[in-house]
């Protein structure tokens, strides 16, 4: 089986610099561009998709329902599949951090290290909803060819982390662009990261 693992495509709020995190935001028109690009790369490679899985929030769910729709599927959105729950950050423009949480700003950029944020969802809560998702979607497709699953960039960090056996403390060592292809192959169980942040298909598209 593989796992075709896409961050959502470009938001509202990322096209204004927020750190989004659970805070809903509408795929722009650039997004939904990426999306449609992503769906027809998808089918021009011949992907046997069985299934499509998503974050419930909107930026995720729009892209999956552009990709799910070629191929005839439905979307199965997951509430466990959501961003991290940053607190007061959600929704703030980056830039903005720097002076309403200096000390944030400070551990995060110059120190590289992660700093409490108040009212954060947690580390090891963030890592447990994940897992216990995965582990639904991957005894529920055992022997299907290949699956999607489109979330937002520290859900797949985290889940990619977890799948190789790599420490899930943050900040994580995995960075995905909007509308990014990142493939996982299970060889007798094991899994093989086979493709990592790939967005090849945009360039082409958003000419």
């Amino acid at each position: 089986m593989k796992l075709l693992l896409i961050r959502h495509a470009l938001s509202v709020a990322n096209a204004e610099g927020r750190l989004q995190g659970q805070t809903e935001s509408p795929l722009s028109r650039e997004g939904r561009e990426q999306a449609q690009a992503l769906a027809q790369r998808l089918l021009h490679e011949e992907w046997d998709i069985s299934a499509v899985y998503a974050s419930d929030l909107s930026r995720a769910a729009e892209t999956a329902q552009i990709v799910a729709s070629c191929f005839g599927l439905p979307v199965v959105l997951d509430e466990r599949l959501r961003e991290y729950d940053s607190g007061v950050l959600n929704g703030i423009i980056w830039r903005d951090v720097e002076f309403l949480y200096p000390e944030i700003w400070q551990g995060y950029y110059q120190r590289n290290e992660w700093v409490p944020i108040p009212g954060e969802e947690g580390n090891e809560a963030f890592r447990t909803r994940l897992a216990a998702a995965l582990a639904g979607i991957l005894a529920e497709h055992e022997k299907d060819p290949a699956v999607v699953v489109i979330s937002h960039g520290g859900s797949l960090a985290m889940i990619l982390a977890y799948l190789l056996g790599l420490e899930t403390r943050r900040p994580l060592p995995f960075h995905f662009g909007n509308a990014s292809l990142t493939t996982v192959e299970f060889r007798r169980g094991r899994p093989i990261l086979s493709l990592q942040n790939d967005t090849c298909h945009l360039g082409r598209a958003l000419r």
